[in-house]
């Protein structure tokens, strides 16, 4: 108890710390990058893309109303079934069991939203290019990795396995840009600017992938079970396809593009590959909450980074993410003067949200090395959501990391509940519609 006492001490001079470290030193890069090089905060305290027959929940377009519902698409990627080595210890079975789940749960319970369940397609080649060394690329996609590589991977090379893997990104390519197509669609469909904070529910189009959240995968190489990386190829073709212009040149639009990106990466993990990715680019920024005994390479610099120690439980997590997500609301990434200096209307920080919900976090995982509860993790979960849903911007969810020990059942209920709870925040506010 009296070490309990002492780190939240700790825990609230780091608080109070940071808070002096924004103000006067500008930790998130003055006025524009959520930036945090020089200094890591410590807290010492505890191709086929049509659905299957059958998948299709609730699409209904022919009313007003049902436009206005709250949208979910969720992508799945095991029908790209992989035969791994005897005793290895990646749990592949994990993504059709929990994606039953999630299946099973949300065609028995009423529906108040749009969704659907839909196949991955496999990411295409230029796809990757736009994030990952073409040479890299194809000496992956043609079986010529070396020995050594793909020991660092975690995945021997198979035909079965390439597939998965392109399915893994393609996944999250296609739930994000079904995600801010449907938003777009939205906003022109009912006269809404898309730069404007009041657009009435437009912004609750969320997609999801139970799969991905590669986040350890860098420009010419893999490691930690990641080849590519699917959040950074998705951020990037985004990017590329919904380019920001300040006036748009069709008139027909309300979109002016995509800003900036923001990445949450609730991992046990820090999402390095994707920090290293996006190292210096304004465009998007990586936010990444992890344990800080826990990394198997060499640590990259996210635009901010918050470590917690080895056995930190609920409360000590939840204050730090609540308080931090805070933060990130509240800063200044835009000069929001005009050019006499008059004070104009705030604009959205982030036009989109990617959401890397990895569970290794779990307690009960084999390889996390946190504490955190099943209810903890829920908490989480809705901490990020409500987030997003004040930052009105589009989400995508990958699955991140999870690995069982001999009983699978919390790992799978932890997933699966990612996804299930997901569908029910989005679905309070379609009752409201109904």
């Amino acid at each position: 108890m009296q070490l309990l006492s002492i780190y939240f001490i700790i825990f609230l001079f780091m608080i109070f710390r940071g808070s002096s470290f924004f103000r006067h030193t500008s930790a998130f890069g003055g006025g524009g990058r959520l930036h945090q090089r020089q200094q890591t905060l410590l807290l010492q305290a505890s191709s086929f893309s049509v659905a299957h027959v059958g998948d299709t929940v609730s699409k209904d377009e022919s009313s007003t109303t049902t436009n206005l519902l709250p949208y979910f698409s969720i992508y799945y990627n095991d029908v790209w079934e992989v035969d791994m080595p005897p005793g290895h210890r990646f749990p592949m079975s994990k993504y059709k069991k929990v994606r039953k789940a999630v299946q099973a749960h949300i065609n028995d319970s009423e529906q108040q939203i749009q969704c659907d369940f839909r196949v991955s397609p496999l990411a295409t080649f230029e796809q990757i290019s736009t994030t990952h060394c073409t040479e890299y690329i194809q000496r992956y996609l043609s079986g010529q990795m070396t020995e050594a590589e793909n020991r660092n991977i975690g995945f021997p090379w198979t035909l079965q396995h390439v597939n998965r893997t392109l399915s893994s990104t393609g996944g999250t390519v296609a739930a994000a840009c079904d995600a801010y197509e449907e938003y777009i669609r939205r906003c022109n469909t009912l006269d809404l600017d898309v730069s404007d904070d009041q657009t009435d529910n437009a912004h609750l189009c969320w997609s999801a992938h139970i799969a991905g959240g590669t986040h350890h995968a860098f420009r010419d190489y893999g490691e930690g079970f990641c080849i590519f990386s699917d959040i950074a190829v998705a951020a990037n073709v985004l990017l590329q396809k919904f380019p920001h212009q300040s006036s748009t040149a069709d008139p027909t639009t309300k979109s002016k593009g995509i800003r900036r990106i923001l990445i949450i990466d609730l991992d046990v993990h820090q999402g390095n590959g994707n920090a290293a990715l996006f190292q210096g680019n304004d465009k998007v920024q990586t936010f990444s909450v992890h344990c800080r005994s826990n990394y198997f390479s060499k640590k990259e610099h996210s635009d901010l980074d918050i470590e917690l120690p080895a056995g930190c439980t609920d409360d000590t997590y939840l204050t730090t993410l609540k308080h931090w997500l805070r933060r990130i609301e509240e800063h200044p990434f835009d000069d929001d003067s005009d050019q006499q200096g008059k004070k104009c209307q705030r604009q959205k920080p982030f036009d989109f949200i990617f959401y890397q919900a990895g569970v290794d976090i779990h307690k009960d995982d084999r390889l996390g090395r946190l504490s955190i509860s099943q209810e903890g993790i829920s908490k989480r979960n809705h901490l990020v959501f409500d987030f997003a849903d004040r930052m009105r911007a589009p989400l995508v969810i990958c699955m991140g990391g999870g690995y069982p020990k001999d009983d699978w059942a919390p790992i799978l209920t932890a997933h699966a509940g990612v996804y299930i709870e997901a569908h029910q925040y989005l679905s309070s506010f379609g009752r409201d519609l109904t």
